[in-house]
């Protein structure tokens, strides 16, 4: 704070914080926060961006294209969106696939786990708690630290290359299991890497365990999905702390998606009982005793157990993940002997097919109808920022307050680490706010 300027809360009038477009994220947001006499007046964080419309670019087009069409979506969780429509495919046709197809698509979502958690912690999330302007400036104080996290994307990068043919929008994922599956001995150089990065996720574990987190918590709904006997990330059951146990075939039911004037991203809610939280924090805690040794010890000894309603706690919880990763990969690859078959066929027929999967981000859902040619006649894509977006504005109006006796900038500082407590996609920038106070 410069010696004229007078901290927010203080400043008469209606005091006006303004971000009209974003800087170095991915897509377009804005955040709006107006306050008078220490009290929020409103509060919103826009999305302007354009609907890319995807669920309507799919209209017409063959199932099998699915997988390859929503890899687009996202260039940082690309087999999430595979996935999720492989799996909705594979529910609508009837198609059963063999027991080292599913443990190579577990593998293959590790690596898309390590890349994205290892870039949201260090060069996205990390530099907020240690006063850093972004990852070049972290690099100058923690350098160590940063060329681990190069490390550790890199491994998961390459296990995305080898099982789907290219690091950005694989290409190999299809209905039924893969175009091309390894061979064992290009998984074994995998496995002397990952052993490393299992190493690295647990030293991250410790690391970020130190950083210092603001006193917030909230009393969060979350969701995730559930399996009886695996950390969740292509099936289970869709639950929550607050009773919700369903198959994913009835999540419209239960979730309903709302148009909001200043966002042309949709918010998510729980029916009548709105807002719920999706992504490491919901998994961690509604899953926590499906996690390997190594990984409830290393949350413990983080001082990390359920329930865990924190959401600036959940940059440690992310790195636990980040160990269930490295250590999930490991164990599918030294069990790993390939298929008889790359792919299970299908017969064509009319049908409707519902899924959810873990992405990075958390849970993702998809639903497609097809005809008897087997072109897709509607689809519906839900994402997990959409269902957090309501969630993210929640959490700042429970947390603005607390800051309302700092600076203009100060707020701005700590608003935006809040967001990015999410990793949500429009934000995948180190430093995105840039203000402009209008004082009423």
């Amino acid at each position: 704070m410069t010696p004229t300027e007078i901290p927010a809360a203080q400043k008469p009038g209606v005091n006006k914080i303004d971000v009209p477009v974003l800087a170095r994220v991915e897509g377009e947001g804005a955040l709006h926060i107006k306050t008078k006499a220490g009290k929020i007046l409103d509060l919103k964080l826009k999305i302007p961006e354009p609907p890319r419309l995807f669920e309507g670019f799919l209209q017409g087009r063959h199932y099998t294209e699915a997988p390859d069409i929503t890899a687009r979506i996202c260039g940082i969780c690309p087999i999430a969106y595979q996935m999720c429509a492989v799996h909705a495919m594979e529910r609508a046709l009837g198609i059963e696939i063999h027991p080292q197809v599913r443990a190579l698509r577990r593998l293959f979502y590790c690596g898309e786990w390590i890349e994205s958690h290892a870039l949201h912690i260090y060069f996205l999330h990390a530099p907020d708690f240690l006063g850093a302007q972004d990852a070049i400036e972290l690099a100058a104080t923690h350098k160590d630290a940063v060329l681990m996290a190069l490390r550790l994307k890199k491994i998961g990068n390459e296990i995305v290359r080898i099982l789907g043919g290219r690091e950005i929008h694989p290409v190999s994922a299809c209905v039924g299991g893969f175009y091309r599956v390894p061979r064992k001995h290009q998984l074994v150089p995998l496995a002397e890497e990952l052993k490393w990065a299992l190493d690295a996720s647990l030293e991250t574990v410790r690391l970020v365990s130190t950083f210092p987190c603001p006193a917030f918590e909230a009393d969060y709904e979350f969701v995730s999905l559930s399996h009886p006997a695996e950390y969740p990330l292509n099936e289970g059951r869709i639950v929550s702390n607050r009773g919700l146990d369903i198959d994913p075939s009835e999540f419209e039911d239960h979730s309903a998606e709302q148009h909001v004037r200043h966002s042309n991203a949709l918010h998510s809610v729980m029916r009548a009982r709105g807002s719920y939280h999706v992504g490491p924090l919901a998994r961690f805690n509604l899953n926590f005793e499906k996690l390997p040794e190594v990984a409830q010890q290393a949350a413990i000894a983080a001082g990390l157990q359920p329930p865990v309603r924190n959401p600036f706690r959940s940059i440690g919880v992310r790195a636990i993940e980040l160990v269930f990763a490295c250590h999930e990969a490991l164990r599918v690859i030294a069990a790993y002997e390939p298929p008889p078959e790359p792919r299970a066929g299908a017969e064509v027929r009319a049908a409707t097919g519902m899924a959810a999967t873990e992405a990075p981000r958390g849970l993702l859902y998809h639903r497609y109808s097809i005809d008897e040619r087997g072109l897709i006649q509607n689809a519906r894509i839900v994402p997990p920022t959409a269902q957090n977006l309501k969630r993210i504005e929640d959490d700042l109006w429970g947390y603005v307050p607390q800051l309302l006796h700092l600076s203009n900038d100060e707020i701005a500082w700590k608003a935006e680490q809040a967001v990015r407590n999410y990793d949500p996609c429009i934000s995948c920038a180190t430093h995105f706010l840039k203000l402009k106070h209008d004082r009423g």
